[in-house]
């Protein structure tokens, strides 16, 4: 019964030659065949129509083929080809139930499907049963010899057929011994075997090279049942281990591997279909190609669509991921062994070209997730190479030392991480991605050196900068002969100092001397250029600058102090001086001379066309002489160097003297006020005339005292109305302006005057002696210092003086 529940079967072919492709995939999930590889059996029978097949099948292998019913009669039982698992045999062994020959059903001319069904039972099968009754042994005509005409004409048709094995079960045996069946049996199959036509190359070929033929000999199933069975049963043990090593299908050259069992015996009958030859070999080769590409396939879809490589797949999208070629190692081990497993028994050239597909499509798929992983572990370790740079930088290590080791650190951390990631199936160069870090390290490298070196250049350039400007400027507004020399010292100490740092600074970036040297001379060349700069800005204000001097030399004096046109100064001879230094400022503006060039023929030229010349006209107006400064360039020095031309000097020149003859103008109208205000006598001639003329009225004023108190107090009044009325700074506007000023002044003056004597005379007297009144006019006054003037018989007397000074000259 557990044998009967382990037997599956199908219709392979059904009566028309339609292969059951549905059934037998459905027949070989069953039975596991696709498990068991090349360990399995195909055992076949063929034979006369209702001869027993399938009953000797079902005892024999425990099969459940369908078997005639003798009752009904004699009749077409299997029709096409059906096959079974048998059950209880090792190894896994598939039985196929020919449909019978010489039926009536298909008539005497319709031999086609059996020579068919023949040849694709030799092509399938292992082991060839050939049922045949014992009364037929030796008969000339018995039903055996056509089918043994049949199986060797298709014999022949099979391009390289293997050797199989063809075991004659002789059915209903006789009292007869096998021993004496057997010669003649065998006798029979070779004459039948030397009558077919064969190709010229198998011509000599004996029948053993094809088949090994067996015979046996059963009794009769229906008269002798108990002893068929018992010799069936000894029969079935010769189908266990039957693939072995001299057992019935010990010749296993051409066999398929039983997951390509349905697809090699769908393409067998396809072609036998078609009347073509059998190529087995190239059919074998097919049969492997097809089968290794499903598998093949099969494996890749299930790699696309595992979880675990999914996961890796999403994950390295966002960063790299630790262990990442061992995982991913692991995993298509696994389906590659799977494929190996599956696809080993088929042919090996054939088997490993697939696998090498196989190989190219995984690795396609996967490469992408690895050039991602390369990219991530690039840019992590240069974003990693810039921290640690930028660290070693802070702190104080220099620059080449910092950038090598931090570059073969981070290169070798690089290398690392490749090698964690390195798919063994694939031979992936990363030198590239090697190259392009490198590339963008030294990339970086160069950034951060030339970031570095411009901010150091930078840095210098503001230290000239601050070191030159200001004290160039300096300079050059007080200019006098040594304005170049001076400026020429100090920038060549504060180049050199300048130089010299920078260069101390630059021994940390390993630089070759050139580019060394070249930053240098940057540098002395930008500390030329700031002189150079500041030069040509002062140039551009020289105008400015010379009547800045002139004023100041023409309105101080030595000291400093504001001048005071009193009458006696020299102002030729100060207008000269101050005209000198101002044209001593512009000879210094007129080029640059940081290289020792014209200092004194500039001034010299200057001098003698703009200063000299015009003395010399002034005398001898009839000497006509060559002009020095028509010319647009200095002699001795480039136009590069200049910065004023000769002709520019003239016109600066005759613009700078029209601007300060106003001053010199106010200062000459000044001193000459400044005499007329302070000659307060009257002229000799007028004086000896009073002396005269007023001798009686003298004589008089002696002889009566009281006229000279009246005209003292008098002179009093006059004078503290002249204190109040400001007199003489009215008159600093004109005589008209101050008469008109004076006339509106002098009422209200003289009777807040009276007011004022009369409160200080309604005053009890004092003790104290009388004092002068004129310090409470001072009240009135406009200057603080006219009550001393008028409290002191000095000032009086000055006063005296200046007022008929003043009454003479008006």
């Amino acid at each position: 019964m557990a044998k009967s529940e382990e037997c599956c079967s199908t219709q392979l072919l059904d009566g028309d030659g339609t292969f059951n492709v549905t059934g037998i995939d459905q027949f070989i999930k069953e039975a596991k065949l696709a498990e068991c590889g090349l360990s399995y059996a195909v055992v076949s029978i063929m034979g006369p129509q209702s001869s027993g097949k399938s009953t000797l099948l079902n005892h024999l292998f425990a099969t459940n083929f369908r078997e005639m019913d003798a009752f009904r009669g004699r009749s077409q039982t299997t029709k096409g080809i059906w096959v079974a698992k048998c059950a209880g045999i090792e190894p896994c062994t598939l039985v196929m139930d020919l449909e019978g020959t010489d039926g009536r059903e298909r008539g005497e001319d319709d031999t086609a499907f059996e020579k068919q069904s023949a040849l694709f039972a030799l092509a399938v099968s292992d082991i060839v049963l050939i049922n045949m009754w014992c009364h037929d042994i030796g008969r000339e005509q018995a039903a055996n010899k056509p089918l043994l005409k049949t199986v060797f004409q298709v014999m022949m048709r099979l391009f390289s057929p293997r050797k199989t094995t063809l075991m004659f079960v002789i059915r209903d045996k006789t009292r007869t011994p096998l021993e004496n069946l057997e010669p003649v049996l065998r006798e029979d199959i070779q004459k039948i075997w030397d009558s077919v036509p064969k190709p010229e190359a198998h011509k000599e070929t004996p029948l053993s090279e094809f088949f090994n033929v067996e015979v046996v000999a059963l009794s009769s199933y229906e008269e002798k049942e108990e002893q068929f069975k018992e010799q069936v049963a000894s029969l079935r043990q010769r189908f266990y281990h039957s693939i072995a090593p001299g057992g019935l299908a010990g010749d296993r050259r051409g066999v398929v591997p039983a997951s390509g069992f349905s697809f090699s015996a769908q393409q067998i009958w396809k072609v036998i279909k078609e009347n073509k030859d059998l190529d087995l070999p190239a059919h074998k080769v097919m049969v492997a190609t097809v089968r290794c590409e499903e598998i093949a396939n099969e494996k890749y879809a299930a790699f696309a669509g595992n979880e675990e490589w999914s996961e890796l797949d999403e994950a390295i999208q966002s960063g790299p991921i630790s262990g990442f070629g061992k995982k991913l190692n692991s995993i298509l081990d696994t389906y590659l062994s799977e494929y190996d497993a599956e696809a080993i028994y088929f042919d090996e050239g054939v088997r490993t070209g697939k696998r090498q597909q196989l190989e190219e499509k995984l690795l396609q798929l996967v490469q992408p997730a690895f050039q991602a992983l390369l990219g991530h572990i690039r840019s992590g370790t240069l974003d990693k190479f810039k921290e640690a740079f930028d660290k070693a930088l802070k702190g104080g290590e220099g620059f080449s030392a910092a950038a090598h080791n931090c570059s073969q650190s981070f290169m070798a951390l690089f290398d690392e991480g490749c090698a964690d990631a390195v798919i063994t199936l694939a031979n992936w160069d990363t030198s590239k991605v090697r190259d392009k870090l490198k590339r963008d390290i030294e990339a970086h490298i160069a950034s951060v050196r030339a970031a570095k070196l411009s901010e150091l250049t930078a840095l210098y350039e503001s230290k000239l900068k601050d070191a030159l400007s200001a004290p160039v400027e300096a300079l050059l507004d007080g200019a006098n002969s040594e304005t170049w020399p001076s400026i020429r010292k100090l920038f060549r100490r504060e180049t050199e100092s300048a130089v010299s740092g920078l260069s101390s600074a630059l021994s940390g970036f390993d630089m070759d001397e050139e580019a060394k040297g070249q930053i240098l001379a940057n540098l002395e060349a930008y500390a030329r250029g700031v002189v150079e700069a500041k030069t040509k800005e002062e140039a551009g204000r020289v105008l400015i600058r010379m009547k800045d001097r002139f004023a100041t030399l023409f309105s101080h004096d030595s000291d400093s102090m504001p001048r005071v046109w009193t009458g006696k100064e020299d102002i030729r001879s100060i207008t000269k001086t101050a005209r000198s230094a101002s044209l001593k400022l512009l000879s210094v503006m007129a080029a640059i001379r940081l290289d020792d060039e014209g200092a004194d023929n500039i001034e010299n030229t200057l001098s003698l066309a703009l200063v000299d010349s015009t003395n010399a006209a002034v005398k001898d107006r009839s000497i006509t002489t060559a002009d020095p400064l028509a010319s647009s360039t200095w002699q001795e020095i480039s136009a590069s160097k200049t910065l004023i031309t000769p002709v520019q000097c003239k016109s600066l020149w005759r613009q700078f003297k029209a601007e300060t003859e106003y001053s010199v103008s106010q200062a000459i109208s000044a001193q000459e006020a400044n005499k007329r205000n302070n000659n307060w006598l009257p002229p000799p001639w007028a004086i000896v005339a009073l002396i005269v003329l007023g001798f009686n009225e003298f004589m008089t004023l002696l002889r009566n005292p009281f006229y000279l108190c009246v005209i003292f107090v008098g002179f009093l009044l006059v004078k503290a109305l002249w204190v109040q009325l400001d007199v003489a700074g009215e008159f600093r506007n004109g005589a008209l302006p101050g008469l008109l000023s004076l006339s509106t002044k002098v009422v209200p003056t003289i009777m807040n005057m009276m007011k004022r004597l009369a409160e200080e005379g309604a005053k009890p007297a004092a003790n104290d002696p009388p004092r002068n009144p004129a310090p409470a006019s001072t009240g009135y006054g406009k200057e603080g210092n006219s009550s001393s003037e008028m409290s002191s018989s000095g000032s009086s007397g000055v006063t005296e003086s200046e007022h008929s000074s003043s009454s003479k000259h008006d």
